[in-house]
């Protein structure tokens, strides 16, 4: 039988037990969020810890700012195997050091290094393809369905954006919501917080059809290219995007 091994599901969480595992000589065969379902054939050990600041400043000590931001785009990873990377790129980087971030030839490492780019690539592509519009309350809104957890990061570079709006950003799929409020933000969960988004502003209805217009005004029909659009705009983006959704 299987033994997995489960945290509080925050980064944090994971990293003290990460150490407890390692610090007893403990190889896991998973580790899971709270919100994990076993199987019968699986063990599930659910520790306690007490708020071991000490634990972290190990952490601190031993890694590198850029592992600790790599590390934690891995964790808002949507890797099924995320937390299993993590421990084994943390065993060996208390064995390495901070030089662990360029031995490439561990697959820990490179899995890492993966994982961390293509998260990092997609919230760069949201900065772009993320469309706000004005409800009738006046608070920006926009709705995202990316495949890792980005809302963070998203939410990060438009409060410098957009410091003097009121925005919120919400993940359909994990049903979460970044709320701004022109001076710092809170993320909740979907059933904390109840706003209507059914209505647009009037002015917003009026600015949408404007931005329709001029979009398919300044299209050239004679050199389209389906194929090349979806290269640099792929169809999963499509269906929160006023431009283009109407085409799915």
């Amino acid at each position: 039988m299987s033994k997995v091994y489960i945290y509080d599901g925050d980064f944090l969480s994971l990293l003290k037990l990460i150490y407890y595992l390692v610090n007893n000589g403990i190889k896991p065969d998973d580790i899971k969020d709270d919100m994990y379902f076993p199987s019968l054939l699986e063990e599930v050990i659910n520790l306690s810890f007490d708020n071991q600041d000490e634990v972290i400043k190990i952490f601190v000590n031993s890694f590198s700012k850029d592992i600790f931001k790599t590390l934690y785009y891995v964790f808002l990873s949507g890797d099924g195997r995320k937390e299993l990377i993590i421990y084994y790129f943390c065993l060996n980087a208390f064995k390495y050091g901070k030089s662990i971030i360029y031995r490439r030839n561990l697959k820990c490492v490179s899995e890492v290094l993966r994982i961390s780019e293509y998260v990092n690539h997609e919230n760069h592509k949201f900065k772009g393809f993320l469309r706000f519009r004005e409800l009738e309350n006046k608070v920006l809104y926009a709705e995202i369905e990316p495949v890792n957890n980005i809302l963070y990061f998203l939410t990060i570079h438009f409060m410098k954006r957009l410091k003097n709006e009121y925005f919120i950003i919400k993940d359909v799929g994990r049903g979460i919501l970044s709320i701004y409020d022109k001076n710092k933000f809170v993320i909740v969960r979907e059933d904390e917080f109840l706003i209507a988004t059914d209505s647009s502003s009037e002015e917003e209805e009026k600015i949408e059809e404007l931005w329709k217009l001029f979009y398919n005004t300044i299209g050239i029909s004679a050199r389209k290219n389906d194929r090349c659009r979806m290269n640099f705009m792929p169809k999963r983006y499509w269906k929160h995007m006023l431009e283009v959704r109407d085409l799915l």
